[in-house]
């Protein structure tokens, strides 16, 4: 048996939880489908499932190796497929990142569309707010601010992302409005860090010339974007968010724009893939759906 098949039939008693279960869906032998699995154990020198006489469970190495197969296995089907048209018949499963609030408000309600037309690719969604690895992690595609200096990525522009400092009127009430850079002396920041205990950022600002950091004061860090709004609405500090986060709560006064002269600086928005020599077609297709979505909304 080879070991594509071996794949396939280990990811089956994987899903099903069931050498029997398995062997049934794919119109085997029960003996030949123990068989396989334990072909593939001694090959990779490691236990894939746990066997009891109720159940059947992924051990910890069943587990990676489930994920690698089904990538494997989705690439095969992408290549026997890459040549076709038929929109129908593009399969397998893609796996994007990017911010919860772009992912809500953005992505998941236009999700819908690109399922009809492609019914037979799953996506995976990743909502970190961390600076994930696409070739490790096996991320098809991410949403990224800045440039990424990585040779073995490609981005294609999305826009540019612009920033405003808001603050809660609550937080306005009780320290007052800043309208310069010296204000800010008896005012607090809430700071953002993708990896608390690292050093944060204080507040960005152009000074006519370049753009400079001011230090501030403040009570709490946080390391997601929707605790770093939900921290602003609540009256902790000032913060410096990209505007089309806030555009409704600047629409319906529940966050104030400050200091307009002194906005942080723009930032590159791309849409970042593994640069290959043959984009899978799921990728492909993919790509080319979500890219003017977000054009439109960094436009």
């Amino acid at each position: 048996m080879d070991k594509i098949t071996a794949m396939r039939i280990f990811v089956r008693v994987a899903e099903l939880e069931s050498f029997s279960k398995a062997a049934q869906s794919l119109n085997l032998a029960k003996a030949s489908v123990s068989t396989s699995i334990q072909s593939l154990e001694t090959m990779l020198a490691a236990r894939l499932l746990e066997r009891t006489t109720r159940q059947v469970r992924l051990t910890s190495e069943g587990k990676s190796f489930l994920e690698r197969c089904k990538d494997i296995l989705s690439d095969i089907e992408d290549v026997e497929t890459m040549f076709r048209s038929d929109a129908a018949k593009i399969a397998g499963k893609i796996r994007v990142d990017m911010t919860a609030p772009l992912a809500r408000e953005i992505f998941l309600p236009r999700l819908g569309e690109f399922l009809q037309k492609y019914p037979q690719i799953e996506v995976e969604l990743s909502s970190s707010d961390r600076r994930v690895d696409l070739i490790r992690e096996g991320i098809d595609c991410v949403v990224r601010g800045g440039s990424s200096a990585d040779p073995g990525l490609a981005e294609k522009p999305l826009g540019v992302m612009q920033f405003a400092n808001v603050a809660s009127p609550q937080y306005l009430k009780t320290f007052g409005r800043p309208h310069g850079i010296e204000d800010l002396n008896s005012h607090r920041v809430i700071f953002f860090s993708a990896v608390l205990g690292s050093a944060a950022q204080g507040f960005e600002y152009h000074d006519g010339t370049r753009y400079r950091e001011a230090k501030m004061s403040g009570v709490i860090t946080v390391n997601s974007v929707d605790a770093y709004k939900t921290a602003c609405l609540a009256g902790l500090g000032i913060c410096q968010m990209p505007r089309v986060s806030v555009r409704d709560e600047l629409k319906n006064k529940t966050l104030i724009e400050i200091l307009p002269q002194l906005s942080a600086e723009p930032m590159p928005v791309n849409l970042v893939f593994a640069q290959k020599r043959l984009l899978a077609n799921r990728v492909r297709v993919f790509i080319d759906w979500l890219e003017p979505i977000l054009k439109e909304h960094f436009r």
